[in-house]
């Protein structure tokens, strides 16, 4: 199939900071973001602080996106407990007006990258991890490390961050919802291989470098940088590409 747009897809575990990266591209390159058009899925969960429905995602009910299975432009798939789904038509209605861009989760991120019906689609896609593959090699041959569970610890205090700065105090629930997002997280990970590139980065969602100063900062900054380099074309420095056995997660969203 021949389109002509081309699809960017952005992933990476919850709170790894895609949506400030995608907000900083907004802000400080719109020349860029504009061409940029959004990929909006369906999504069972209630929306957070900020979040507008048909912007971030389309907000229904769990019933009305199971309903959608039953369409065969429709892609439906359960996510760290949240039912997601996208439209296969509308998509390519839309890469055939330019490019179209995904930030969300990696078990749709892939899906997009290997789909057999979108075959032919020019794309760029970019994992955002929370650990360098240097760092993960180092922690891989310490011996008492699980890497898993450090991987979970460290996506856990991000996501804490994050939704005590949207809440305050936290509900059962809440605490429910950030441990099954950290838990994720390793899982997650294992998909990376699939993208071109992936970009380490430090500065999750919870980083005051991302908006607290004129420009993004530290970690932030770099992988800003780097990202916008790519939308370019160019071949910036500081991308990784890993290996399919890299790192080996379960099975399952």
């Amino acid at each position: 199939m021949s389109t002509l747009g081309r699809l960017v897809v952005l992933s990476g575990p919850s709170c790894i900071g895609k949506s400030p990266l995608a907000k900083a591209i907004a802000q400080f390159h719109p020349d860029l973001y504009e061409k940029l058009q959004p990929l909006v899925l369906y999504n069972s969960r209630s929306p957070r602080p900020g979040e507008k429905d048909g912007e971030d995602y389309y907000f229904r009910r769990r019933e009305e996106i199971e309903g959608l299975r039953e369409k065969e432009n429709f892609i439906v798939m359960e996510v760290r407990g949240d039912l997601q789904a996208f439209d296969l038509n509308e998509l390519h209605g839309s890469l055939k007006k330019g490019d179209v861009f995904f930030e969300g989760n990696p078990f749709i991120g892939t899906t997009l990258l290997t789909h057999p019906k979108l075959n032919g689609v020019k794309r760029l896609s970019v994992f955002v991890s929370p650990l360098s593959q240097q760092e993960l090699d180092f922690l891989k041959e310490q011996s008492g490390i699980h890497l898993e569970s450090l991987v979970t610890d460290v996506m856990r205090r991000k996501l804490l961050r994050r939704m005590q700065r949207q809440k305050g105090l936290l509900s059962q629930k809440d605490l429910e919802e950030v441990e099954r997002r950290a838990k994720s997280a390793f899982r997650e990970l294992s998909l990376a291989h699939q993208f071109e590139h992936v970009i380490a980065n430090h500065d999750g969602e919870d980083s005051e470098n991302w908006n607290a100063f004129y420009f993004p900062l530290g970690d932030a900054g770099r992988t800003f940088n780097i990202f916008v380099q790519l939308l370019q074309g160019r071949k910036p420095d500081g991308t990784e590409t890993w290996k399919k056995d890299f790192i080996v997660g379960e099975g399952g969203h």
